[in-house]
């Protein structure tokens, strides 16, 4: 008899839809990109944007093993991923092993400590902060840039340095060609990926209240606080467009249905909402919807970069009660080395 592809038998229809959205919608999208017409473009970024974002978030589900059978299946379609939306620098292992820190630690464990070095240089603060300013996620492309810098400043992590040189090789010379047949089309794409990175930024920025630490190597976190499963689900905030938004959520692929995926890890993507409803009433005080986050999002832009922690969540019924929500940065699952 032939084993199952995929680990769930529910999720042969939705992944196998997904996937090929993802896989085909990719091109197709940078494709429209090239028109002469605007309202292709229009449907270009859309589509970039939208499958540059569940090529991350499918990431996410094969570290998790939630999506096929084997091991070996995930991590091939994971490195896939890893390729459609500039990831690849990190080897998707890397990638795997600072996520499921995450979720065995109950932390924020970081790549590098990007605050440290905002402190001790002044002028890259300055500028940081200033295209923060203007909503161009800077964090989030500094610690891109530290993936791909470390291993050429730090020898416990040379060996890396090949990858690195031949990841950017390929990818510089797809951008050259995508310039020689249109430079709108490059410029366009640009943007589709400036919306990308703020699509899991606003995800990541309010999903967590947990301790962060910058720790490159396999360094326990400190024991210095019970970090259980109370804790986690204390930590952990729900944000969704609303509980019923079927199809608006799943431009996060509902990653939002936070903590039922931290209640069960192994649950893929298209039982999240399912799952949530089954675990938490509807007056659940972990859910904070996308409204109620947007004004935090933006009126926090500067101040969350170099902020100490990430506030709170007034009691439910509080007006305007996600406003001292802070909000994280610069805890991207897509960055590791």
């Amino acid at each position: 008899m032939k084993k199952p592809l995929f680990r769930h038998a529910d999720g042969v229809r939705p992944n196998t839809a997904a996937l090929a959205f993802t896989v085909l919608g990719w091109p197709l999208g940078i494709a429209l990109l090239g028109q002469a017409h605007w309202v292709w473009n229009v449907a270009g970024v859309l589509l970039v944007t939208l499958t540059l974002t569940w090529s991350a978030y499918f990431i996410h589900e094969f570290a998790h093993q939630a999506i096929f059978r084997t091991p070996e299946a995930n991590e091939r379609w994971g490195v896939l991923m890893s390729w459609i939306n500039g990831s690849a620098y990190a080897r998707f292992a890397d990638l795997r092993r600072k996520h499921m820190r995450h979720h065995v630690e109950r932390a924020d464990v970081l790549t590098f400590d990007f605050q440290r070095l905002l402190r001790e240089r002044p002028l890259l603060r300055r500028g940081v902060l200033a295209l923060e300013w203007l909503h161009i996620p800077a964090v989030e492309f500094l610690m891109r840039g530290i993936v791909m810098a470390l291993p050429f400043i730090d020898e416990r992590k040379r060996d890396a340095r090949g990858r690195i040189l031949g990841v950017a090789a390929v990818r510089l010379a797809a951008w050259v060609l995508l310039a020689v047949w249109s430079l709108k089309a490059l410029l366009l794409y640009a943007l589709s990926y400036l919306l990308f990175v703020h699509l899991l930024r606003f995800a990541d920025c309010f999903q967590h209240t947990y301790d962060t630490y910058p720790i490159l190597d396999e360094t326990p976190i400190p024991k210095d606080k019970l970090r259980d499963r109370a804790y986690e689900q204390a930590n952990t905030y729900s944000d969704v467009v609303g509980l019923d938004a079927k199809w608006l959520n799943l431009v996060w692929l509902n990653f939002g249905f936070h903590n039922a995926h931290h209640e069960r890890p192994v649950a893929p993507w298209h039982q999240l909402p399912a799952l949530h409803r089954q675990l938490y009433a509807d007056d659940y005080p972990q859910v904070v919807t996308v409204g109620e986050l947007l004004r935090a999002y933006h009126h926090h832009r500067v101040t969350r970069v170099m902020a100490e922690n990430y506030g709170e969540v007034r009691p439910r019924g509080t007006p305007h009660r996600a406003d001292t929500f802070i909000g994280a940065v610069g805890v991207s699952f897509l960055t590791a080395v």
